[in-house]
């Protein structure tokens, strides 16, 4: 008990010498890392809002930004672990390009021909079979990786000349639309938002949830007796989180349907036009709640299931984590059967959004994916990786583009800029681990 009292003694006399940012951080736990790309991302929207006069910042292109980054947020999720495991997968948009192709099929030329059009089952099944092809593809690359030894960069890359070769002998190079409605509502737009009522409703439980994690948190460390964060710092980090979800809600909700869209939509319930218009409020896209529910999802596996645990033990010491017991070839063949199912998912939302299934869906999204996780804080060496940092790292490429687009940049420089991010992140990356040695 008086050792207890004595290092309790000496933490209280460490953290009064502390500087009080160091000691803010130590209190409330951030992760400086996801701090420094938050930093980062703030930095890059002024500077385009500043640039641009005022076009960057404002709701409806927000609303755009957070919808087209929803599908490389998806896979990048996935390509955490990949990378954590010490692999990569050069394959993912090849593979959401098949996959989307073969959802294309399916919903415009297949199912209607037993089902008939707009069938309520359409989407089901589209979607089902798109996951499960995009499993089968995972599987195939991680059974050659772990069983016959041979590289993920070389199967990977193969895999990408191969499956953009088999997209396009789906339909001999035939770009296939249009798409089931219901499908249609995850690739976002108008109709594939939930309005401003449904938003409000989600920002409310979503708050909830921060607090309930935060209470449960504090209720397990006291169990197991470990340190507890200051009250205060529990205060902050529940009022910082809530303050940023309803934020978001009324940034989606003040992105209003175009005026003819809505003048339609008027004139066909009896709604009487009003003299500024008719504002209907877009509200969050459906892509963007996929996104965030595959983020949560992949949380969990990474940080709670044993399986999680597995990847990361692989990614550390591969040697040790096979002397452990661990079954470490069927570890990697999951992760890239789960990577694979990431990619139909990103491809539905791909498809969706376009309207259509087309050879060139996905084409450098590989790019975009490997470089948001390892700008999230993904080390390519591997053992460390977040998936809230890759999410935000998909974040910051896509308003790289978004703002060279407004800018009225040509493409060719804006790929330019992009290569240049992913090797100061690399070096980046380097520069910390050398320093935290």
């Amino acid at each position: 008990m008086a050792d207890i009292t004595q290092a309790t003694q000496t933490n209280r006399a460490r953290n009064a010498d502390e500087h009080p940012v160091k000691r803010f951080f130590r209190a409330t736990e951030i992760d400086t890392r996801l701090l420094g790309m938050v930093g980062a991302l703030v930095i890059i929207w002024v500077g385009f809002q500043f640039l641009t006069g005022g076009l960057f910042l404002t709701p409806r292109n927000l609303w755009n930004l957070t919808v087209q980054t929803s599908s490389v947020a998806v896979m990048a999720t996935g390509m955490v672990l990949i990378i954590v495991t010490r692999n990569i997968d050069l394959s993912v948009g090849s593979v959401l390009g098949f996959c989307g192709m073969i959802m294309g099929v399916m919903q415009a030329k297949i199912l209607p021909q037993y089902l008939g059009l707009e069938h309520p089952a359409i989407w089901i099944i589209t979607l089902g079979c798109g996951i499960l092809v995009g499993a089968a593809i995972g599987a195939l690359h991680g059974s050659i990786i772990a069983f016959l030894n041979v590289p993920a960069f070389i199967v990977t890359l193969g895999g990408l000349l191969v499956w953009r070769g088999a997209t396009w002998f789906v339909t001999s190079g035939q770009t296939v639309a249009p798409m089931n409605s219901t499908f249609r509502l995850m690739g976002g737009g108008t109709e594939g938002s939930i309005g401003a009522t449904a938003s409000w409703i989600v920002g409310i439980v979503a708050c909830l949830a921060i607090v309930g994690a935060i209470l449960n948190s504090r209720k397990q460390r006291k169990r197991f007796g470990f340190p507890l964060r200051p009250v205060w710092a529990e205060y902050f980090l529940s009022v910082l989180g809530c303050a940023l979800v309803l934020g978001a809600v009324s940034v989606a909700n003040h992105y209003y349907w175009p005026t003819n869209i809505a003048r339609r939509y008027a004139d066909a319930n009896a709604i009487a036009w009003p003299e500024g218009g008719l504002q209907i409020p877009h509200g969050i896209a459906i892509p963007v709640l996929i996104a965030i529910g595959v983020g949560i999802v992949m949380t969990f596996i990474a940080t709670r299931l044993r399986f999680g645990r597995y990847v990361f033990a692989l990614g550390g010491n591969p040697e040790a984590a096979e002397l452990a017991g661990i079954k470490t070839r069927w570890v990697t063949v999951k992760i890239f059967m789960l990577m694979g199912v990431l990619c139909a998912i990103a491809a539905a939302i791909s498809t969706a959004r376009l309207n259509a299934a087309t050879n060139a869906q996905g084409e450098l999204d590989e790019l975009y994916t490997i470089a948001a996780a390892v700008i999230g804080g993904t080390s390519l060496a591997g053992g460390v990786g977040t998936i809230a940092g890759a999410m935000i790292g998909a974040l910051v490429m896509q308003s790289l583009q978004s703002g060279m687009v407004l800018l009225g940049i040509d493409s060719p420089f804006q790929r330019i800029v992009v290569g240049v991010v992913l090797v100061v992140a690399v070096w980046l990356d380097t520069v910390y681990r050398a320093r935290a040695k």
